[in-house]
């Protein structure tokens, strides 16, 4: 298991100082429930937008 999980979404909520998820558990998800094959085909579903 991950110990740091890091994210550059700066208008998450669950982002912290040092790009590092503030999330009790990610969530990711591949498109449309399909097989994927690089990074770009899957999403997170953990984000939530906050406040800028």
């Amino acid at each position: 298991m991950a110990l740091d999980v890091l994210c550059e979404v700066v208008n998450c909520v669950y982002n912290r100082e040092g790009e590092k998820c503030g999330a009790d558990k990610i969530y990711v998800v591949s498109h449309q429930g399909k097989k994927a094959h690089n990074s770009e085909e899957t999403d997170c579903k953990t984000f939530k937008p906050g406040d800028m």
